[in-house]
């Protein structure tokens, strides 16, 4: 299935991929860019730029700043979960801080859903990836 792309987003979803957070640089190039599952970065889907796409596993990852936690935030990420729901896709939001205090479990963590998702009973493909990072 193809998602839909708003195309008038190109330009920012380009600018943000040289201006990544310090937090989106961490986990892309210290395990998403070398996961043996591609991912994507900064890839819009609908009227939203999300933060890493992966489509083998139908699995959006957010970083989630200090700003998500505020209340018209949260009503935003409701609605943008929703419209992603309904195109069959999982949203796994990490806060940023838990890139910097707990980055190994936030990777197993990561590694768990991509594995769930597109295969239930194991991907051993996955799984062994995990097991070489130290």
């Amino acid at each position: 299935m193809n998602l839909p792309k708003n195309k008038n987003l190109t330009k920012i979803a380009q600018y943000l991929r040289r201006n990544i957070t310090k937090e989106e640089h961490h986990l892309w190039y210290d395990f998403l860019k070398n996961y043996p599952i591609q991912f994507n970065r900064q890839k819009i889907i609908g009227n939203y730029i999300v933060d890493f796409y992966c489509h083998k596993a139908k699995l959006i990852i957010e970083l989630d700043g200090s700003q998500h936690f505020e209340e018209i935030e949260e009503e935003n990420d409701i609605s943008r979960t929703n419209f992603f729901r309904r195109l069959d896709l999982e949203i796994l939001r990490i806060p940023n801080n838990e890139i910097w205090d707990n980055f190994e479990g936030s990777c197993e963590a990561k590694n768990f859903f991509v594995t769930t998702r597109i295969n239930p009973h194991q991907s051993a493909e996955a799984d062994s990836f995990s097991q070489e990072k130290p």
